[in-house]
């Protein structure tokens, strides 16, 4: 996978949850409905070929796509 597979919505939610925030949180601070967090972060999961979050924050980090 090439670097810049994530649109800049998907990094932004992706960044919130390492910052350990809930799917209710993000969805306020970026103002959008929790449903379209939760879609953000599950067509992510499908970019990356894994299954949960945290196998997704490791795909990544391990990308470069976001970073601690």
């Amino acid at each position: 996978m090439s670097k810049g597979i994530l649109t800049n919505r998907e990094r932004e939610v992706f960044e919130l949850l390492i910052l350990n925030k809930t799917t209710k949180e993000i969805a306020n601070i970026l103002k959008i409905s929790e449903k379209t967090v939760r879609n953000h972060i599950s067509n992510t999961m499908q970019k990356l070929g894994v299954n949960g979050r945290a196998s997704a924050v490791v795909e990544l980090l391990k990308l470069k796509e976001i970073s601690l």
